[in-house]
């Protein structure tokens, strides 16, 4: 037997396991990008699903929007706005951690956020595909975010051929 060496993983690889973690298939997606919504305050929500999630699963909300450069922080691993100290993970009162998932849900399809905090001159579109961030541009939209995957799993065959059916 060959004693393979211990290397260190890449950033993108690493990366793909923890969308593993995350992502188990769109509801997941969906779940996550909700509950982003809900902690933003807002007061409407619309969901675009397509494919049974596997084409697009799109969530848009008017809550409190980010600005451009928390909207870059928020796809960032380990990036929060909601705990700033240990003592904080015993007070959460949140669904999740805003852009916690979202690096997770990036690397795993298309991802594109476009988001307005209503304060700043224009909204912000990020795009990024396949966990690399591709685009950032200013965009016209109303105070809000919309968050979308599209495409999920087309970079990982493997974890795609376990999809169960559109219907679930």
């Amino acid at each position: 037997m060959t004693v393979r060496p211990i290397v260190v993983l890449s950033d993108s690889l690493i990366d793909l396991i923890a969308a593993g973690e995350v992502v188990e298939r769109p509801a997941s997606v969906l779940k996550e990008l909700i509950e982003n919504s809900l902690d933003a305050s807002a007061s409407r929500i619309t969901v675009d699903i397509q494919g049974g999630g596997t084409r697009l699963v799109q969530v848009a909300d008017n809550g409190e929007g980010l600005s451009e450069q928390n909207a870059l922080l928020a796809i960032e691993r380990h990036a929060t706005s909601k705990l700033t100290r240990a003592e904080d993970l015993e007070e959460i009162l949140t669904m999740g951690f805003r852009g916690e998932a979202l690096p997770s849900i990036a690397a795993v399809g298309k991802f594109v956020m476009e988001s307005w905090d209503g304060s700043s001159t224009s909204g912000t579109r990020v795009v990024i595909r396949n966990g690399r961030l591709s685009k950032v541009e200013p965009c016209a939209r109303s105070r809000g975010t919309t968050a979308s995957l599209e495409r999920i799993f087309q970079n990982i065959p493997a974890r795609r051929k376990f999809l169960k059916s559109r219907g679930t």
